[in-house]
This record gives structure tokens, sequence and C-alpha cells, in this order.
């Protein structure tokens, strides 16, 4: 794909925009801002071993922000993979290798590079044996009445994350063969013998403060975001005690302890409805609950909220009269009546996109068990509550396109896993 031309945007949005081209003209675009050869971050190890065992262990290496809620790298790329080869010992050591690769190059952080590889059900379905009880993996449906998403059928999606640009960039280049060197370190072998990269189907965004402000040049998305918001619809999110932990997702029993699911999901957000038809009030009560708003918890953008969404156990169970008086139910307050004994289910890694050139999400969660994350969904749709479509939570803005459901393996199974690892 032929590199953005940088005549027109500022210097934020046009690298957000050479990460969604991808390729070496985006890398050779986006490395020229930098006037470097190649992107100036921290190398990684040579000791696989000081690295966690679980893939999705990465809050502990990512920064926090001045409340100590985990921050997100601003940059994600979703490459899916198709397998081109059969499954035998030297395509694993050639994966390992390639992915090895990126981590004595990059360091495991936000400067560097942090990064999973999962696997769909249908790479699995090749194998005669079923995957183990412990793992719920199921093949993606639709969820909720009206759906009718394309689903990821692909084998695997290798998820890229790093705040810087140009790394995201390279690193998917070394990884196919089109960069010999990546961060200075020599790749040596790649996963182009292994893998088709679709890239039809790739899919790219961002998150931080004031990012998604920036793209009020493309349709569909107002200029009356907030500046400070570091998400579409205008507020903070990931707070930290309203979030699952690691431990919470992770795989507990059967060959792929330390590993977790991972749901994806790509939707639209119809962004133009919710700042120009809605007031803060309205967009407040909408998203997290109507007392939130009554009471002004939230501040502009979130700024309020500190570590928490603020959903007390009284304000969770007020969804049923939410819904009949004032007949307005908050989306996080719906989502919040899956918890279980007062933790939440899912560890969301969400991020906004521009992809096809009109504003959405890319929705990731990680969670224990895929049936897991269908509960948050359930009780996101609210079917049991009596209460205007329009006002149910954020349903009337959010539609989604395409669903996918994965194994993240623990790092020690990451490279092509059998069904029943021996």
């Amino acid at each position: 794909m032929t590199a953005p031309n940088n005549s027109t945007l500022g210097r934020r949005e046009y690298v957000r925009a050479l990460v969604a081209a991808g390729g070496m003209s985006a890398l050779g675009a986006c490395l020229e801002l930098s006037d470097d050869e190649s992107p100036d971050v921290p190398s990684g190890t040579d000791d696989p071993g000081s690295l966690p065992e679980r893939q999705h262990a990465w809050n502990e290496s990512l920064a926090t922000d001045e409340d100590g809620n985990v921050l997100l790298p601003e940059h994600h790329v979703l490459v899916p993979l198709s397998l081109t080869t059969s499954i035998d010992d030297d395509a694993r050591e050639t994966v390992e290798t390639s992915l090895r690769t990126l981590e004595r190059a990059y360091e495991w952080s936000n400067a560097g590079l942090v990064f999973t590889i999962g696997y769909t059900p249908a790479y699995f379905e090749r194998f005669d044996a079923s995957l183990p009880d412990a793992v719920d993996l199921p093949a993606p449906e639709p969820l909720a009445p009206g759906e009718d998403p394309a689903f990821d059928e692909y084998d695997a999606l290798l998820h890229l994350a790093s705040d810087d640009p140009a790394v995201v960039l390279e690193a998917e280049e070394g990884l196919f063969g089109d960069r010999k060197k990546v961060n200075d370190h020599d790749v040596e072998t790649d996963l182009a013998d292994v893998f088709d990269r679709l890239e039809d189907r790739r899919r790219t965004g961002f998150v931080g403060e004031g990012l998604p402000a920036e793209h009020a040049d493309v349709d569909g998305v107002p200029e009356s975001i907030p500046e400070e918001a570091p998400f579409f619809m205008g507020f903070r999110s990931g707070f930290s005690a309203s979030q699952a932990s690691e431990d919470r997702v992770t795989i507990e029993a059967g060959p792929f302890a330390g590993g977790t699911t991972q749901h994806v999901e790509s939707m639209d957000v119809n962004l133009t409805q919710w700042f120009e038809q809605e007031n803060h009030y309205q967009r407040v009560s909408k998203l997290f609950s109507p007392e939130h708003a009554r009471e002004e918890l939230v501040g502009q953008v979130g700024e309020k909220l500190g570590t928490s969404n603020g959903l007390t156990t009284e304000r969770i169970e007020a969804t049923d009269a939410d819904a009949r008086d004032p007949g307005v139910v908050g989306h996080a307050q719906k989502t919040a009546r899956a918890r279980e004994d007062g933790s939440p289910l899912l560890l969301r890694r969400d991020f906004n996109t521009v992809d096809g050139d009109r504003p959405g999400v890319h929705f990731l969660s990680l969670q224990r068990r895929i049936g897991e994350f269908v509960r948050v969904r359930d009780e996101m749709t609210g079917a049991d509550l009596e209460v205007p479509e329009a006002n149910n939570g954020i349903l009337h803005y959010v539609f989604v396109e395409r669903r996918g459901n994965y194994l993240v393996p623990p790092r020690s199974l990451r490279a092509l896993p059998p069904a029943i690892p021996g």
C-alpha cells in the first residue's frame, strides 16, 4: 500500500495513517520523520527466561497514569495469519525463532514492543484431538438480535503494540522477510515460510490522550470530541479497579495453564449522533449510569473517576429501577452485572480505529473462558430491561462488523500448539 501524503496532516495523524497503511514505504516515511534508519528504542533480552511465561503479561511492564491505571501503548496492529505449511518441528522452530527475534530486538514495554499470538478455533480443527476441557474456545457467532458480523476464521492473529509507530511497522515487516534488521538486530528467520499475512483483514488503531480529536478530518469524526479524551466516545477507560487482573483472566489448569482466551470485535461507532444529538449529561448517563450524571461524578473526560468507573454495588443493583425511571441505563452499569463476587471478568485492551476511513473501535478483551465474555455481552444487550433502545447504554451507537475468538497460549506453547500438548 502507498504511504499517505504528509502535506495536509498533523504529525500524530500522519504517523497513525502510516501505521494503518503498513508496508515498507510506510515504514520508510515514518523513519524519515526522525532522520533514522531504524527506530531508536531500548533493546530486549537474550534471556527468554527473563520474560513472563504468560504472553498476556503486559501490565507490570507498561506505563501508568497519575492515578495508577495502566496505559496501553499508543499504536496497535492486528495481523491475521493463514497457515501455508504442515505443522511439524521445523515449522514450530521457525515461528519461535521469529518471535524470539522481536524479544531480543525490543524491550518488553511501551517504549519497545509488547505482543501476543493467538489461535482460532479453525486452527485447532485440523487436529484429531479436541482442546482440553479447561479451554473454552467456541467458534464465534452472533451474540445479539440483528447482528450479522463476519467471523475471523483464519488460523492466527498477531497483536503488536508500541508507543513508537515505527516499531510496530518495523516488527511486522521483519516478521515477513521485508526487513533484514529490526532495531539493529539481524532477522535470520521470518514467518513467511509458515504463514500468509492476510493484508486485506489487517486492523490497526490507536489510543491516547488527544489522539481521537486529531482525526476530525475523517468522515464521521466530529470536531466536538474533547481534546483530552483518549477514546472516541469522549471518556477515559481501562480503570484498574474496574478491570479483571491478569491472574483472573489466566487459564489455571490443563496443558494450556498460563494462557488466556482473547475476543476481538471490530465495531463501527456513530460518533456524529453520539456527540451532536446527545449532550454531556446524556452521554454520561448512557456510558456510565444516570447517577453518575446526576451527581457529576465523571468530569469532562472521566478525570474525576481515578482508578474505578464508580460502579458500586448499589449503582449496579439500581439498573432495573433506572430502566423504569429515568428510563436510561448505562453501558458500564449493565455490563457490571456480570461481575463475580464483585470482580470484573474481562481485561480490556481495546483501541480506536479509523480503518476504512470511518471511526470505530477494535474491542479486544482477555478472559479465562470465552463464555465469560458472552455473559458480559449478554448483560450489555440488556434484553431483560424495559428501556427504550435509544437509552439502552451505547447499543444505539455501536455496530459489530467482525468478531473472532482466540486461544493465547503460554509463551512456551505459542509456536503452532497442538490441541493436546504432550
